[in-house]
């Protein structure tokens, strides 16, 4: 599906645990959660092994990041008509923002106070 990219529209190249792709277009108004599902009812026939219960778990995952149901592909200012990638994952839950932050804190023991002298 590449070349012929609608010029409002946004391409994505999902990619699988299993390094298997699929591209899919759409709009810059359309939501993690709206990908998911969409991806979900139109469950490429190649990627069956792969097949999951529900689109609820299904995670978007863009430049190392979860991306959080009501995020769009507009807030994210991916480029129109071009492909973007991103992986797709099966995960019941998303990580808390910045937990990896807190456990560098942990384990380094500095933290964000001042010492004051």
């Amino acid at each position: 599906m590449t070349g012929n990219i609608p010029v409002d529209m946004i391409n994505l190249r999902l990619i699988l645990v299993s390094g298997k792709t699929k591209e899919f277009l759409f709009s810059p108004n359309d939501s993690a959660a709206d990908i998911a599902k969409h991806v979900y009812d139109n469950w490429p026939m190649d990627w069956e092994e792969e097949q999951v219960s529900s689109p609820n778990i299904l995670r978007l995952i863009y430049q190392g990041r979860f991306l959080h149901g009501n995020v769009t592909l507009g807030a994210l200012k991916l480029p129109f008509g071009k492909t973007t990638v991103m992986h797709l994952v099966a995960r019941e839950t998303l990580p808390e923002p910045n937990s990896q932050g807190q456990r560098n804190r942990e384990k380094t023991g500095e933290s964000n106070c001042c010492v004051i002298l």
